[in-house]
């Protein structure tokens, strides 16, 4: 029965070299199973067309392969792609395609559900209902690199984790996933073409640095006002702006790399002057670049989305401080595929 069967993505190059040896095999035999259940994705043991048929039968009997299902996908007028993609255990998440004139990016998911509970996200008011596995999310980068190849004839060039979920709180398994997209033996991407995205977990961002990561690290801020964060974001109640700035410091201090502060401005929320002058003073303690995001709204009214001039103002007052500042216009909001609006609606 399939109960008693291992997940063989769960398994490492030496345990399937061991698995072999143990069978009667030659070890290499692991090699050859193993470049296919990662750098050629085999769905099933049957793709394996250079193993024999009685190796792949025995592989059958011992062991699965838990592959992702591109369940529906749907396609934008400006070309951004959404899958809905179905799990081995039916559970659904969502990822992304974004297309551009010189570059296509996936936007991936980390957990199915989240655990935070920020007010403005529609995948926040899904219960998180579990994490998913590293090769969970492998599949998601796979699928979109095959997408990105058929559909704008060029393969994946960039990752953001900013799909459904909190990546720092299914740590383990996103670092386990993106060392599988980093190495020669899976996708070969540079670490310097995947960001993680986090609400600010500071135990976790400290963490990062202390493993030395290689990716790129984006924070989802929108307010550097302890009491207006909290009334949008409530888990800042937990994980203070103090405690935020305290972390990234350290980031820095060991990593070297700029962060970036993805950012939404929304009307009557934090489109006055003291919240532009309070996000200047904490782009002062680390160097860093803002991402001013247009908001997609979840259709119950309460966040809107800031005047033009509140935005020209946020531009003016980063820009008078030497910060970069770049405006994001959202894709794929036809299909609900922008950034907030992940939540399985499809």
């Amino acid at each position: 029965m399939d109960v008693k069967k291992k997940d063989i993505r769960a398994i490492t190059k030496d345990q399937l070299r061991l698995f072999f040896e143990e069978n009667g095999d030659k070890a290499f035999r692991g090699n050859q199973v193993y470049e296919w259940l990662w750098s050629k994705g085999a769905h099933s043991f049957d793709d394996m067309t250079n193993i024999s048929k009685e190796t792949r039968k025995m592989l059958e009997q011992n062991f699965v392969i838990n592959h992702i299902r591109v369940d529906q996908m749907q396609r934008s007028s400006d070309g951004t792609i959404k899958n809905a993609v179905k799990l081995h255990d039916g559970l659904i998440v969502e990822s992304v395609l974004i297309p551009t004139s010189t570059r296509t990016t996936a936007c991936v998911s980390s957990q199915v559900g989240c655990s935070l509970d920020c007010k403005f996200c529609a995948t926040a008011r899904l219960k998180r209902m579990r994490n998913l596995n590293p090769d969970e999310i492998y599949d998601q980068v796979m699928a979109i690199d095959k997408e990105s190849r058929l559909y704008h004839n060029r393969p994946l060039s960039n990752i953001v984790f900013m799909g459904m979920g909190e990546p720092l709180m299914n740590y383990n398994n996103v670092l386990k996933a993106i060392d599988k997209i980093t190495s020669s033996e899976g996708l070969g991407m540079s670490p310097k073409r995947i960001t993680l995205s986090t609400s600010g977990v500071p135990k976790m961002i400290k963490k990062m640095a202390d493993d030395q990561v290689r990716f790129k690290l984006a924070v989802s801020l929108h307010s550097a006002i302890d009491e207006v964060r909290t009334a949008i974001m409530p888990f800042n109640a937990t994980f203070s702006l103090a405690d935020l700035k305290e972390a990234l410091i350290y980031w820095y201090q060991k990593t070297s790399s700029r962060i970036t502060y993805e950012y939404v401005v929304w009307k009557g929320i934090n489109d006055r002057k003291e919240d532009i002058d309070a996000l200047v003073t904490f782009c002062s303690y680390v160097p860093c670049k803002v991402n001013l995001i247009e908001y997609n709204p979840i259709d119950d009214g309460e966040f809107q989305q800031a005047s033009d001039k509140a935005i020209n103002n946020y531009i003016t007052a980063l820009e008078s401080k030497g910060i970069v500042v770049n405006v994001r216009r959202s894709r794929g909001k036809d299909i609900d595929a922008a950034c907030g609006q992940l939540a399985n609606k499809s």
